[in-house]
C-alpha cells in the first residue's frame, strides 16, 4: 500500500497550520499538539504515514526524548522523520541525526523548498522500502530454489550411489569375491586420498571430489562383467592371450560407463570413466592400457591403483592367499608390485595404520 498521510508533530497550532497548508493538495494530514497525542496517531496510523514533521519544542522532559525511544522501536528505520526548529547549533543538528531523522525544516518556513525536500524524502524512502521488500522476497525466492537444488541434488547422489552400489555388486558376483572389497576399496580410496590432499594441496583435492572419487572407484572393474568366466576364475597361471583378455576390462568399463551406465552427475562420469580405464597405468610407463607415465596419470587413478593392489595382496583370491598387511605394506613400497609415484607412497607411508584398521574392519567372512 502506497503511503499518502504526514503526520505534523508540532505544539505550535500556527505552525501545525502552516505546514499542513503546504501540503494539504498532496497529502492526508494529521497533527498532533503533545508526546501522548503524538505517539497515538503514530501508532494507529503507522501503516499509511509517508513522514513525520516533529518539532521537539512540544512539552517534554528532554528535547530528544520522544525520538530517542521512537528510534530504539525501530519507527525511525520505518518511517522517515524531518525536524522543525530554528535552532542552527553542529551540536543540536547532530544530535537528531544521531537519533535518526534524516533532514532538518528550518523556520521560518519557506514553502517550496519544504515542499520539495518532504517530496524527495518520501519518494527516497518509499523506494528504499520497496527494494527492500524486492530483496528480501528475492531472497527467499532463492532460499527456496536452493533447498530444492540442494533436494534434487541429495537425491540424484543417492540414486547415482545406489545404481554404483547395484552394478559394483554385480562385479563382485561373478568374481566370487566378497561383497566387502567394494567397502574396501571405497574405505581406502577415501583414507589415501585425505592423506594425499593434505600433504599435497597442488592436486587441488576436496572433500567433495574426494566424496565422488570414492563412489567412482567401486566402478573400477565394471570392465569385468564382460570377461569369461573361465579367465575370471582361472585358478593357474594366464595365457598370454588370456592375460590380454583380462587387461582389456579396463578400456571395456570405460565403454560401459560412456556407452550404457547413464550417471546425471558429470563429475561422477568423468571420475567413473578414467579410474576404470587407468587403474592400471604405472608411475613408470609399464601399466596399460595406455602406458601413461608420472603425471599423465590422474591423482585419482593413482589413488585407486595403489588401493586396487594392496586390497588384491591383502585378500584371498582363487590363485593366492592373502598376504599379512605389514607384507603387503612392504612389497607396494619396495616397488614389487609395480612403481607408484613417491608423493603416493609417502601419503601411503602416512596412513598405514588407517589401512591395516579398514582391513580388519571389512575383513572378508
Amino acid at each position: 500500500m502506497m503511503r499518502n498521510t504526514i503526520l505534523i508533530f508540532e505544539d505550535d497550532i500556527a505552525s501545525r497550520e502552516s505546514l499542513a497548508e503546504i501540503f494539504q493538495n498532496k497529502y492526508k494530514i494529521l497533527g498532533a499538539s503533545n508526546e501522548k497525542e503524538g505517539l497515538t496517531v503514530l501508532r494507529e496510523h503507522a501503516s499509511s504515514i509517508a513522514v513525520v514533521l516533529v518539532n521537539l519544542m512540544i512539552p517534554a522532559k528532554d528535547n530528544f526524548q520522544v525520538l530517542q525511544r521512537l528510534s530504539e522501536k525501530k519507527v525511525l528505520s520505518r518511517i522517515p522523520f524531518i525536524m522543525i526548529t530554528s535552532e542552527r547549533t553542529e551540536k543540536y543538528e547532530k544530535k537528531g541525526y544521531e537519533c535518526g531523522i534524516v533532514s532538518y525544516i528550518r523556520k521560518p518556513f519557506q514553502p517550496e523548498v519544504i515542499r520539495q525536500l518532504v517530496d524527495n524524502v518520501i519518494e527516497v524512502f518509499q523506494y528504499k522500502v520497496q527494494l527492500e521488500v524486492t530483496v528480501r522476497n528475492q531472497t527467499e525466492t532463492l532460499k527456496r530454489q536452493n533447498e530444492m537444488l540442494k533436494r534434487m541434488a541429495e537425491k540424484q547422489k543417492h540414486t547415482n550411489e545406489t545404481l554404483i552400489q547395484s552394478l559394483s555388486n554385480i562385479v563382485e558376483f561373478r568374481n566370487l569375491e566378497s561383497e566387502q572389497h567394494i567397502k574396501r576399496i571405497r574405505e581406502l580410496s577415501l583414507c589415501l586420498g585425505a592423506s594425499v590432499m593434505k600433504l599435497y594441496p597442488e592436486y587441488e583435492l576436496t572433500e567433495k571430489k574426494l566424496d565422488v572419487i570414492g563412489w567412482a572407484s567401486s566402478l573400477h572393474d565394471i570392465g569385468k562383467i564382460v570377461i569369461p568366466d573361465y579367465i575370471i576364475l582361472k585358478a593357474g597361471k594366464l595365457t598370454e592371450d588370456e592375460y590380454e583378455v583380462i587387461k582389456s576390462h579396463t578400456t571395456k568399463g570405460a565403454e560401459i560407463i560412456e556407452k550404457i551406465i547413464h550417471l546425471d552427475s558429470e563429475i561422477f562420469f568423468e571420475y567413473a570413466c578414467d579410474i576404470a580405464r587407468h587403474h592400471h597405468e604405472k608411475y613408470d610407463g609399464h601399466g596399460y592400457p595406455d602406458g601413461l607415465k608420472g603425471e599423465e596419470i590422474s591423482i585419482a587413478a593413482q589413488i585407486v591403483s595403489l588401493v586396487d593392489v594392496y586390497d588384491a595382496l591383502t585378500s584371498k583370491r582363487v590363485y593366492k592367499a592373502a598376504y599379512e598387511t605389514e607384507k603387503a605394506y612392504q612389497m607396494i613400497i619396495n616397488g614389487q608390485s609395480g612403481v607408484f609415484s613417491p608423493k603416493l607412497l609417502k601419503a601411503f607411508t602416512e596412513v598405514k595404520g588407517e589401512f591395516e584398521t579398514i582391513v580388519k574392519n571389512y575383513c572378508d567372512e
